[in-house]
């Protein structure tokens, strides 16, 4: 049997309206064709940064519902839809919500159009004659109307009804509206992004039921909550026969929203709109829902807290925001599948993961069993089991791809006890073997003996080292400049004199950076160099090495060209081809209109960064990895092409080696988490390359202390946007032509997502990227947006200044050498 659910569904428009109002005539209420009909997004409403294009419109019992373009952001992103309004006032349409979208994934530009033709019903065409909607009739149609409750319908000859917005709901039920088996409702992503979002409400024969999409989905309401009489105030319900029925009256506008929250709210005109009731929190109460306190956040009493526990006195799990605790909490050290071994789980009893209706997977299991499947699984966040019964040792055991909101299950008939998975830190360094008391007690003498006898043997060595240093001092110099003559390829080797002359004894700076100045030069035969000039000693000699052996003998359109060098006595100068539009920072980090680069620019430059790595890591004869990606060493030329530069602490490697043991290296705010390890891969530079795509898209450093607080890390405000799914809001602002490229933007966000995979092995190579970027092979989508974040920068920073301070390696600061080069 067919149950019929009359819920009243909600979108929340993205329009919080002001008294003004929105359409300055009323359009007709239905359309008869003879063949086909057009209209045209005008954006000729405008108001409060919102404008609507009406075509239809229909006024009933105190309730107004119009269809027609509605868009935002000055006409970048529109839908066709529905819309509801408490009246006309004066031939004005005021405070109208959305209602029913067709296009909520797919939002249309200024000039797109909308169709109706016999052959086929209605067409939506956006204005660069792309295909976004129809609806995919069979027939001839003679027009289309909006009825009185809102329903926009298409009709034959015979009036009868081939098509209707009631059969194809969004995330809004309106009075009259049913909503019928197989039907769903899907919250918007956010009160700003009304594609589809986590929330889920399915009707079927046996009743409703919400639920989250996440690895396995899960439930968090269902028809099975309506087992004992219930009465919201002021409106009635039927609960006989597990039916729900919702009887609106029509004294005022109203309707039901399912939100992004996962909340059904019921919403009615009083002179504004506003909230009546709240149709699923007197069951599951405010803890029930799965997004209440944001990721591994215990909720309780409404209010949230990351879960604590005691094991080796570590705090695994820290809050994103201690402002606002239901942002929810994160891993201070992310869970890598290259140190299962090191995985070890957080035990929380009495705590539920969505306690209710949690699906389990396997059955009648015991609890170490349970633990192992998930340490076994890499993609296995948590496992939670749930015990048969008292003093019952079996139990039921769910995996947990996601883990969002827990709360605590006191009363259930059946204990349930939740072990999150985290990283031991601490077993990541082996730990020293213990030495027994009695036996120190007799090695005491021993040890005193041997540390004096070490620390003569110590001092003579010392001294040694200090005469051999002094009498090969003078060596060093002519050894290094045997050994850049013996490189094959090198580039022109010029005198300090020669270039002192070419810079006009270096007396026009472009830029200063952590290993030196940048000057600019002029050759014999006029043609524009950029010469850096070296400055320390063993620091310069070793970044000086890098660069001429990495780049001496290689040449790529993507990579900047060394001309020459100076090794001569004290000099060590590197010449470089002249790169008119100086370094990329320059260009992105300005938030001046008129110095913004355009999508296509953009498109270009990453593409570019993409190419030149790719030859590094794989077209070589040997391995090179740069270590050092960030603005400061991409490079423009006269025409905007992107060039990787400044290749002083890169490193060649072997064909044959996929791993490297070394120092760290590079800027903090772009170094991949497993630098901590100090064992890399070329995936280092893949991080660093997603975290400059982020910058590009976003026209902002990693580290912008001028925002607020939650945004001044723009990896963690990543992270918080694509859980939220808001990622169109931070497309760079300061940017026209972005803005009206923001699709497109968005999709090169999720690329550079890719790019900053915690697990190195799941991040692509680039040459891969360079694939994805010309469109001949689709990106990853299972991605984990638990990225790296401000805590864990500091952590590798820290690092760096203590490997420094042991090791005697000065990394460079982020550079400013934002001139032309």
């Amino acid at each position: 049997m067919v149950v019929n659910y009359s819920v009243t569904l909600i979108m929340l428009s993205l329009l919080i309206l002001s008294s003004q109002h929105l359409i300055s005539c009323q359009p007709p209420e239905a359309f008869i064709t003879n063949s086909s009909i057009s209209w045209i997004n005008s954006l000729a409403r405008f108001t409060d940064g919102v404008t609507l294009t009406p075509i239809l419109s229909r006024e009933g019992n105190e309730t107004v519902f119009a269809c027609g373009f509605l868009c935002d952001n000055n006409g970048a992103a529109c839908v066709f839809g529905v819309l509801i309004s408490p009246h006309f006032v004066n031939s004005y349409l005021s405070y109208p919500r959305l209602v029913w979208s067709a296009n909520r994934n797919n939002p249309v530009r200024a000039n797109a159009t909308l169709q109706l033709r016999q052959d086929g019903g209605l067409f939506l065409i956006d204005s660069d004659g792309t295909m976004i909607w129809s609806t995919n009739t069979s027939g001839i149609v003679a027009g289309f109307n909006l009825t009185v409750l809102g329903n926009l319908v298409l009709f034959d000859k015979s009036n009868h009804t081939i098509w209707q917005s009631f059969d194809h709901p969004t995330d809004t039920l309106v009075p009259g509206q049913m909503i019928n088996e197989g039907q769903k409702l899907r919250s918007s992503v956010s009160a700003t992004n009304r594609s589809e979002g986590l929330f889920t409400l399915e009707v079927q024969s046996f009743g409703f039921f919400a639920y989250i999409e996440s690895n396995p989905r899960q439930l968090y309401a269902s028809n099975l909550d309506w087992d004992r009489p219930f009465q919201f105030p002021r409106l009635p319900f039927d609960i006989s026969n597990w039916k729900l029925i919702v009887n609106f009256t029509f004294s005022n506008a109203r309707f039901v929203r399912f939100e992004d929250d996962g909340h059904l709210r019921m919403y009615h005109w009083r002179g504004s709109w506003s909230e009546e009731v709240d149709l699923l929190r007197g069951y599951i109460g405010e803890c029930g829902y799965p997004t209440m306190c944001g990721n591994y956040s215990v909720c309780a009493n409404g209010q949230c807290s990351c879960p604590q526990t005691a094991i080796d006195q570590t705090n695994f799990l820290q809050q994103i925001n201690y402002r606002q605790p239901n942002q929810g909490c994160v891993l201070v050290t992310p869970v890598s599948c290259e140190h299962s071994q090191y995985h070890i789980f957080m035990e929380l009893k009495d705590i539920a993961y969505i306690p209710r209706y949690l699906q389990y997977g396997t059955d009648k299991t015991d609890l170490e069993n349970c633990q192992r499947s998930c340490l076994s699984n890499c993609s296995c966040k948590a496992a939670q089991f749930q015990f048969s019964g008292p003093g019952n040792t079996m139990g039921d055991c769910a995996l947990l791809n996601d883990v969002f909101s827990v709360t605590y299950n006191y009363g259930s008939p059946n204990r349930t006890t939740l072990f999150i998975k985290v990283q031991s830190s601490s077993n990541l360094q082996a730990s020293p073997p213990r030495i027994s008391s009695e036996k120190k007690s007799t090695r005491v003498p021993t040890i005193v003996g041997s540390t004096i006898g070490a620390s003569f043997g110590l001092l003579l060595m010392v001294l040694t080292c200090f005469a051999y240093i002094f009498r090969r001092r003078k060596g060093l110099e002519e050894d290094e400049e045997e050994f850049l003559d013996q490189i094959p390829g090198m580039p022109t080797r010029f005198s300090y004199e020669e270039l002192t002359v070419m810079t006009e004894n270096f007396s026009e700076k472009l830029g200063e950076g952590g290993f030196g100045a940048v000057f600019e030069g002029t050759m014999s035969d006029g043609t524009k160099i950029a010469v850096k000039r070296l400055q320390g000693f063993g620091n310069v000699k070793k970044s000086f090495l890098a660069e001429v052996a990495t780049i001496g003998s290689i040449h790529h359109v993507n990579l900047v060209k060394l001309v020459g060098f100076c090794a001569e006595k004290s000099h060590r100068l590197l010449v470089y081809e002249y790169m008119a539009n100086g370094s990329l920072d320059r260009w992105i980090f300005h938030g001046k209109q008129e110095q913004s680069l355009t999508w296509d620019v953009r498109e270009k430059i990453i593409s570019d960064i993409a190419k030149g790595l790719a030859y590094l890591h794989e077209d070589c004869n040997n391995k090179i990895f740069h270590l050092d990606i960030k603005p400061q060493n991409i490079l423009l030329d006269q025409n905007l092409n992107a060039k990787v530069s400044d290749f002083g602490l890169s490193k060649l490697v072997g064909k044959d080696e996929s791993k490297i043991v070394t120092t760290m290296r590079g800027t903090p705010g772009y170094l991949a988490p497993e630098w901590l390890h100090e064992v890399i891969t070329e995936k280092v530079d893949v991080y660093s390359f997603g975290v400059v795509i982020l910058e590009i898209i976003c026209g902002r450093k990693n580290l912008d202390r001028h925002q607020d607080e939650d945004d001044m890390h723009l990896l963690s405000l990543f992270m918080r946007k694509s859980v939220e799914r808001q990622l169109l809001e931070m497309v760079d602002k300061n940017s026209e032509d972005m803005q009206l490229h923001k699709k497109e933007a968005v999709e090169m966000m999720k690329i550079a997502a890719w790019c900053l995979q915690t697990d190195y092995t799941k991040r692509p190579s680039m040459s891969l990227v360079v694939k994805v970027l010309q469109g001949l092979v689709a990106a990853e989508t299972d991605l984990d947006y638990s990225f790296t974040f401000p805590t864990m920068t500091r952590r590798v920073a820290g690092a760096i200044q203590e490997r420094e301070a042991v090791v005697g390696i000065s990394l460079p600061l982020p550079s400013q050498l934002s001139g032309p080069r």
